[in-house]
């Protein structure tokens, strides 16, 4: 059977966007079971209330919600446990010295397959005060009135 090639997404964290400034993305593994792969392979997980974390020089992954395989049996993964990512020693570094500033935080991003293998997008993140995410709702509503407003120049329609 030939490999899958390309990348296919199986969750996102849009909130975390809006409740965080991301200051850097890396790209990590995931050490997963087989009930747990053929779960996201169905495209059922949620990393609404998941974060990462150092501990003794490796990456895990709290929080992430990934429910039971439906045809699994008594060898079937339990839906909330922690999952040990896979970086290089280097990039473990600097993040640990990042992490190591108050405030900041890891969160995953994106849950996707990538030519086949499990793969979480996790993000260095300091989190927003309210009127931030305020600020940052006005200006992309601003932002759409002016695309809407260039459109309806463009098409000729009168204001």
């Amino acid at each position: 059977m030939a490999r899958e090639q390309g990348t296919k997404s199986v969750a996102q964290n849009r909130k975390a966007r809006h409740d965080y400034h991301i200051e850097d993305t890396w790209e990590a593994g995931l050490v997963l079971v087989g009930t747990e792969v053929k779960s996201l392979r169905a495209g059922r997980a949620s990393l609404v209330d998941g974060f990462a974390e150092v501990d003794g020089g490796e990456v895990w992954l709290h929080g992430v919600h990934i429910p039971e395989y439906s045809q699994g049996t008594w060898t079937n993964h339990t839906a909330r446990r922690k999952r040990k990512l896979l970086l290089n020693k280097a990039e473990i570094h600097k993040i640990e010295r990042k992490l190591s500033d108050q405030g900041y935080t890891l969160v995953p991003l994106n849950l996707y397959f990538k030519d086949g293998r499990a793969k979480v997008e996790i993000a260095l993140a300091k989190g927003k005060k309210s009127y931030d995410k305020r600020h940052s709702l006005a200006e992309r509503q601003a932002n759409r009135e002016k695309e809407q407003a260039v459109q309806r120049r463009l098409k000729g329609i009168p204001d």
